[in-house]
């Protein structure tokens, strides 16, 4: 629906900028979002305001789209190289690399007036989140194991909106930071899975080559890690048997995902990275309804 919502736009260069910002693939955004989403509803006894939500909905957006320009923009000369990437607007030449430029600056000041909004100890975390967004696309030519670094930005919404509610950042914030980050380094290692015979061509890491048959084992591991310190934050806020009955659920949602991609197939994988969309509302369910 949206990818034939964005090639009716008259304009191409509009057209390329979305496609760009991968305004048609909204699962990053829901990656992105739902570790802020933990957060505000954690911080706030599961009752985040209205604003907050659609400060935090707004700036994922944002900034999952300026992290997408900012990897393009960096991996240029390798997109080509990689069948999944190559038809990408910067690398099929479709948009310019000054245009694309210009599209990154302008998101990162749609981030800074959003920024503006958060409390001081809110915007200063979210400076240091924004750095780290826009260095992962260099973490996977240099680190082993660059989804540890994904992993971390995706889980810094968790601080950052925690900040924003409470203007402190007690033990419950950082294990479900830990969580999230958790929880990230193992969906995108499913995601890596598609792509490591091309990234083993192109010379880039990923923790699906680090971890190599031991994939789904790691996998598997990173979501129990994250599991378990959901429920060690759950036991600290107190929270119902409605909270752990989500846990419960994530659980078994968990187990299907690594059970579906057990023969790594292409579809299989894909299937089970977008399916942590619900896995991540499984969680936030669970803060909402759990207090």
């Amino acid at each position: 629906m949206m990818m034939r919502w964005i090639h009716r736009l008259p304009q191409s260069w509009m057209r390329e900028a979305l496609l760009l910002m991968r305004a048609d693939r909204p699962i990053g955004t829901w990656l992105l979002l739902w570790p802020a989403l933990w957060g505000l509803a954690a911080a706030s006894a599961g009752r985040p305001s209205w604003f907050w939500l659609l400060i935090f909905s707004v700036g994922a957006f944002v900034m999952r789209s300026a992290g997408c320009v900012a990897n393009d923009i960096t991996d240029r000369d390798l997109d080509p190289l990689v069948a999944r990437t190559r038809t990408r607007p910067l690398a099929a030449g479709r948009i310019s690399l000054t245009a694309a430029k210009r599209v990154l600056l302008a998101l990162l000041v749609i981030a800074l007036l959003l920024g503006a909004q958060l409390p001081p100890m809110a915007l200063g975390l979210c400076v240091v989140g924004a750095a780290l967004a826009l260095t992962y696309p260099f973490a996977k030519r240099f680190i082993p194991t660059p989804q540890f670094h994904l992993g971390i930005a995706f889980a810094w919404g968790v601080l950052i909106a925690w900040a924003s509610v409470a203007q402190t950042l007690p033990v419950e914030a950082w294990l479900i930071f830990a969580a999230a980050a958790s929880w990230t380094i193992g969906f995108d290692t499913i995601y890596a899975m598609m792509d490591r015979e091309d990234d083993l061509k192109i010379g880039v890491h990923s923790t699906a080559i680090f971890w190599g048959r031991y994939d789904l084992v790691a996998t598997g591991l990173l979501y129990l890690i994250a599991l378990t310190l959901l429920l060690l934050a759950g036991m600290r806020l107190n929270m119902s048997v409605y909270y752990y009955f989500f846990i419960l659920a994530a659980l078994i949602h968990g187990c299907w995902q690594l059970f579906s991609i057990r023969h790594r197939h292409g579809d299989t994988l894909l299937r089970a990275f977008l399916s942590n969309r619900e896995f991540g509302l499984l969680i936030f369910l669970g803060f909402i309804l759990g207090n």
